[in-house]
């Protein structure tokens, strides 16, 4: 069995064969080749945390996999990651265990590849601003997704904590040799941005629906609960909505379940599955003024194909430890 470490995981799987690999595995989820139960939640009130459980398999590509990952909101103020993640990757033809490695940073990266994956295939060719909402690992991994398929010329990012937000931009900066810039209030992103991902903890809209403008693609990936909510209903109203996983978008994503609950819309509203999409079964972007909305709660296929990538690679080029239990 192999033993990766997020720095193993990192060099192993380039952000942009991530995004490949998941456009793969959501065209299977999609098409009914795929195991994705509805995640197990344990709820650790006393701590303010929750432990979830979400095991897949993909059967085009025989790859099975189970991740534990852990959203703990005090770990913060103590100095400590707001996610833990752990991935064991199973052998398919024998159940045995293949791999064991860090979750946490695959958890960013196929977050990021997601939305990277939607805005590939939903936001206009020539798009070149980029706002992000959050200045999380989350946060990281969406804006360098996105400048993995679009040519982003700038970047705003906006956090309820100025600080990290200005840490967010100087490293952002650095790291994709490009200008990003914090800015003081959510209408100073929106208003200018091409491409918006949401990668908070929101339980109310982080930005205002005037502020989006015409022709906007927006990933929203934060509000994984009934009860968080990023994007304002009306924006949800006015765009052409796309969701990961119709079972777990219904059960899990508070920005399409509050307009539902509330009247707003109908289940009608969602217009497709990522994968739908990606399989070409049903076009993306079809004008230029059309804002759309990818709506991702995360479901286990998006871990079982980048574990499953990241193990080959790192197979390949001689990464992690391999022991024996």
């Amino acid at each position: 069995m192999r033993i990766l470490s997020g720095e193993d995981v990192r060099r192993a799987l380039p952000m942009r064969q991530a995004i490949e690999a998941l456009k793969d595995a959501f065209a299977q989820l999609s098409a009914g080749r795929a195991d994705a139960p509805l995640r197990t939640a344990l709820d650790v009130a006393r701590h303010n945390g929750v432990t979830l459980f979400m095991p897949g398999y993909l059967a085009d590509d025989d790859q099975m996999a189970i991740k534990i990952v852990s959203v703990f909101n005090n770990n913060p103020v103590h100095g400590l990651p707001l996610i833990h993640a752990l991935i064991v990757v199973v052998d398919a033809t024998t159940g045995a265990p293949a791999a064991v490695m860090d979750g946490t940073y695959l958890t960013a990266l196929r977050t990021g590849a997601a939305s990277g994956a939607a805005t590939d295939l939903l936001a206009r060719p020539d798009a070149s601003v980029a706002a992000i909402f959050g200045a999380g690992a989350q946060a990281r991994t969406q804006l360098e997704a996105v400048c993995a398929v679009r040519p982003i010329e700038e970047a705003l990012v906006y956090d309820i904590a100025p600080e990290q937000a200005e840490v967010y931009a100087a490293e952002m900066s650095e790291r994709l040799s490009l200008p990003v810039r914090a800015v003081g209030m959510p209408s100073e992103a929106a208003s200018w941005a091409d491409v918006i991902c949401t990668a908070t903890t929101s339980s109310s809209p982080v930005f205002d629906d005037a502020d989006v403008q015409l022709g906007a693609h927006i990933n929203g990936v934060g509000a994984y609960t009934p009860q968080m909510q990023e994007i304002p209903a009306e924006t949800v109203l006015r765009a052409k909505v796309v969701i990961d996983h119709h079972e777990a978008s219904l059960a899990e994503a508070g920005d399409l379940l509050i307009p539902l609950e509330r009247g707003l819309m109908t289940e009608a509203h969602i217009y497709a599955e990522l994968g739908e999409i990606a399989a070409g079964h049903k076009p993306g972007r079809e004008t230029e003024e059309e804002i759309t909305f990818f709506k991702s709660v995360g479901v286990a296929v998006q871990d079982v194909a980048a574990a499953s990538a990241a193990l080959s690679a790192a197979q390949s080029q001689g990464l992690g430890t391999e022991i024996s239990l």
